[in-house]
Formats: C-alpha cells, structure tokens, sequence
C-alpha cells in the first residue's frame, strides 16, 4: 500500500466526506485517522476509517466511490490516486457498547468532514486496548490526550462500562509519565 502524502489526511477525508453528502451518505471519520487528524500527523494513518452512520446500502457506497476513482479489493477501497485504503464499516456509530451521539466538524477547504471527537477517538483507541491489547492504539489514545482536550472522566465512566477500569488506571499511568494529565 502507498504511504500517505500530501494533499494529507485531513484533505482526502474531507474530499470523500463531500462526494458522500452528495450521493446522500452519511459517513463519519474514525480510526486511526482522526488521531492522525488530531495529533497533527504526529502520527500516520495509512486508511480512512468511515461509519456508515445513516446505513446506507452498500450499492449506493460502492457507486459513490466508483464516481471518484475507487475500486473494491476485498472489503477496502483503493484508487491509484490516493494513498489511503478506504474502509466502510457498518452502523451504529458507537464505540464499545455505547452509541456515539456527538461528532465533530471540521471545514476543510470548504468541505465539512465528521469525524469522532477527541474524547471519543480516545475511546476508540482504547477500545482496541482493552479487547485485543493492542499497544499501538494505547500509543494512540496517550497522542491524542496530548495533542487535544479530552474529558477523561468521560473516558473513566465509559472504561468502567466496557468492564476495563483496570487497563483505563494503566491508561493514566502512563498519560501521567507523559505529562498528558
């Protein structure tokens, strides 16, 4: 797969976000890219993560990408002209058991992208933590506590539901060596 490169994940999941909201597809950004987003590219994703938060059926997703240059390998998108996988994943847009209710905008060259919020894209990260141990998406979730404002009693309350409190006061720990709290 290609490496990432301007014109930037911002502006490439904008461009999306748009030819989406013009075909009537509700998406919203989540993943790794918006930690990318967030951190500033302190850290690089190489794959647009999509909800497909209005449930719009997969013909109509798969139209929608074809109009822009994509073509199906697998369960991913790809376009010569992009550097980014782009990945559709089916609704709800939650994280965990809890269902998503708010999301950010960003305007980007006069596009809107929807995306998680920083403290929800921590949950997000977290949520890969927690049930698959993954370090990197820890990684992930300590950049963006670093890089944003993030409610942590927020992340507490939904950590303590998803049955991981333990694995959340390790979180902290090492926010707390990282001078993230």
């Amino acid at each position: 797969m290609k490496r990432a490169s301007s014109p930037g994940t911002r502006l490439w999941a904008a461009r999306l976000a748009a030819g989406f909201a013009k075909d009537g597809i509700e998406v919203v950004l989540t993943g790794g890219a918006c930690v990318s987003i967030y951190t500033r590219n302190k850290y690089r994703s190489y794959d647009l993560d999509f909800v497909n938060a209005g449930g719009a059926p997969r013909r109509i997703i798969a139209a929608s990408l074809r109009r822009t240059g994509f073509q199906k390998e697998g369960r991913i998108y790809t376009s010569p002209d992009c550097p980014y996988a782009i990945d559709i994943l089916s609704p709800p847009l939650s994280i965990g058991a809890e269902p998503v209710r708010t999301t950010a905008t960003l305007m980007v060259r006069g596009k809107a992208l929807v995306l998680l919020t920083p403290t929800d894209s921590v949950k997000d990260r977290l949520a890969a933590y927690f049930h698959w141990n993954d370090l990197q998406a820890l990684e992930q979730a300590v950049m963006v506590c670093r890089s944003q404002n993030v409610d942590l009693a927020i992340v507490r309350k939904w950590s303590n539901a998803e049955g991981h409190l333990a694995k959340f006061k390790e979180f902290q720990k090492i926010l707390a060596k990282r001078g993230g709290v």
